[in-house]
């Protein structure tokens, strides 16, 4: 299969890329489209066969649920059934939050076909602040199953030409819509009612949208989900190991902890590019990425983490060493994908 990809760079391009990938999605393909997270692999979210197109171009796992996005409310109404303890809530974080990157797990209606959930009774659903993705979604008018346009376990993509690196001759059609803003998976949330005023929000993964941003509105839980422990996802992003290069990765907390074995070649995943953080001048590095140069500011790293770690795979070195990340913010959310990277 070629694999072409459509620029959506000016008006003109992006109305020709939205015809050509709403007529292959309406056909039951599959096509890769930007988010303001990382691009997606989409595929009409009734249409089972469709979905399973997904999986098998992607070689995840069928226990492993997907995302389903909408356009609207009255989009997300038919395919969900929203309980009446967690309504309000629902409604408070739709207003707060969509469209944008954050995802919430609820009750399914029949319409979902189980290969999109798994078998769960549960979806995944979000709506995208792209605007190619707005724009397709809202021409279809059919609910889009959409996870990372990648192949399963490795490093999602941000950018058209890092999707083509991973997908080329597996999908028909990857519309190119820049660079993705946000750079990160959406932050997924279950919420759960309790007798207090303000219910529980169970952080299944962190993302742009951060703790500090939903603590108001709940009670955070993170750790474990106590729906899916021991046994498999009940939601997507809950593997443990996941968003990894080829390259083996290691976190090191302290420069003090790094030894070098002089049979082997290091590369640098550096948080500020710093000298007084001791990381630089420890080692010879093969390669040094910066995720956020002098400032270390939280959200550009997470804009630059894909691509800088795609950059490193790329450096022939043996191993990656990765700096710390402040555990606050959407750096909470980039420590998370460096430690699934690393098991």
């Amino acid at each position: 299969m070629e694999t072409v990809t459509l620029s959506a760079g000016t008006p003109e391009e992006t109305r020709d890329a939205v015809t050509e990938a709403v007529t292959l999605l309406n056909k039951g393909s599959i096509v890769a489209l930007p988010t303001e997270t990382v691009y997606g692999l989409a595929a009409n979210a009734f249409n089972a066969e469709a979905c399973t197109a997904i999986f098998e171009a992607k070689e995840r796992p069928c226990f492993d649920p997907l995302i389903v996005h909408v356009s609207s409310k009255k989009m997300l109404d038919s395919i969900v059934n929203i309980p009446p303890d967690i309504e309000e809530t629902v409604d408070i974080l739709i207003r707060e939050f969509w469209p944008g990157p954050l995802t919430m797990v609820l009750p399914k209606k029949n319409i979902i076909p189980d290969i999109v959930t798994a078998g769960l009774q549960t979806v995944a659903v979000r709506r995208s602040k792209n605007p190619v993705f707005s724009e397709i979604i809202k021409e279809l008018d059919l609910p889009l199953a959409a996870p990372s346009a990648n192949i399963f376990g490795s490093m999602s993509p941000t950018s058209a030409t890092a999707v083509h690196t991973e997908l080329s001759n597996r999908i028909p059609l990857i519309i190119d819509g820049g660079a993705c803003s946000d750079g990160v998976e959406s932050t997924i949330i279950r919420i759960e009612s309790t007798e207090r005023p303000k219910p529980n929000i169970h952080l299944l993964r962190p993302g742009p949208v951060t703790v500090e941003m939903l603590k108001k509105f709940g009670k955070i839980l993170r750790g474990q989900d106590s729906q899916s422990e021991n046994k498999r996802p009940n939601s997507p992003g809950q593997l443990a190991s996941h968003y990894s290069p080829r390259t083996p990765l290691r976190i090191v907390n302290c420069p003090e902890n790094f030894k070098a074995d002089p049979s082997k070649s290091y590369a640098l995943l550096s948080y500020r590019g710093q000298e007084k953080d001791g990381y630089l001048s420890i080692h010879d590095w093969k390669e040094i990425q910066i995720l956020s140069p002098g400032s270390g500011k939280l959200p550009e790293a997470a804009v630059r983490l894909f691509f800088s770690l795609r950059k490193l795979d790329e450096s022939g070195a043996d191993e990656i060493i990765a700096e710390p990340i402040p555990e606050k913010g959407v750096g909470l959310a980039i420590l998370d994908r460096l430690q699934r990277a690393a098991l």
